[in-house]
């Protein structure tokens, strides 16, 4: 493999991780209320499983408040069902053929709680970025067998690194934007 295609590759495989950090971390609410809580959960509809998002209009009309408009009123039970069985938390009030989602006050504790998940997401993010790290020095250590210069091999090391300590600050400040975020009351 040679070189350029080796570094390609490590910056689509820690961007990977960091991404992934960042979805997650938009998952996890901090009493304001916001699509991304719920437009990936999975409604058992018409005989297959569908993404919220891919059946209903979802809005936040206030701050507190989640709103679900199914474009087919028929699916409004199953949505609720999805909704209820699912771990956010929240329960559904369905009035017609709209659900509304209220966000309910974040206890400290519950603050808390949700900052030790985040913690525990980032902290994957960064084992992923190790992961990644590894498998690009392995690929560079079986060049350096090939004929790659200690120099080279050397130079191209501290590069990894730089890039990795790069993509693991990303996470890192993520994290504490989180933190500040499910703190504040």
């Amino acid at each position: 493999m040679e070189i350029d295609a080796i570094f390609s590759k490590l910056q689509e495989g820690m961007s990977n991780p960091v991404d992934h950090v960042l979805q997650e971390f938009s998952k996890l609410h901090t009493g304001k209320a916001s699509p991304s809580i719920v437009e990936n959960l999975d409604v058992v509809a018409y005989g297959s499983t569908m993404k919220l998002r891919d059946m209903a209009a979802i809005t936040t009309p206030d701050p507190r408040t989640i709103q679900i408009q199914p474009w087919d009123k028929s699916v409004t039970s199953e949505i609720e069902q999805a909704l209820l069985t699912s771990k956010i938390g929240i329960t559904p009030l369905v009035a017609g053929e709209v659900i509304r989602l209220p966000m309910p006050e974040l206890s400290g504790e519950r603050r808390e709680e949700l900052c030790k998940v985040a913690q525990g997401i980032a902290e994957q993010g960064r084992v992923g970025i190790r992961s990644v790290r590894k498998e690009i020095l392995d690929a560079l250590k079986a060049r350096q067998k090939e004929g790659l210069s200690e120099d080279e091999f050397k130079r191209c090391e501290k590069e990894v690194q730089v890039v990795t300590d790069a993509h693991v600050q990303r996470i890192n400040d993520s994290l504490s934007t989180k933190e500040k975020e499910l703190r504040q009351v």
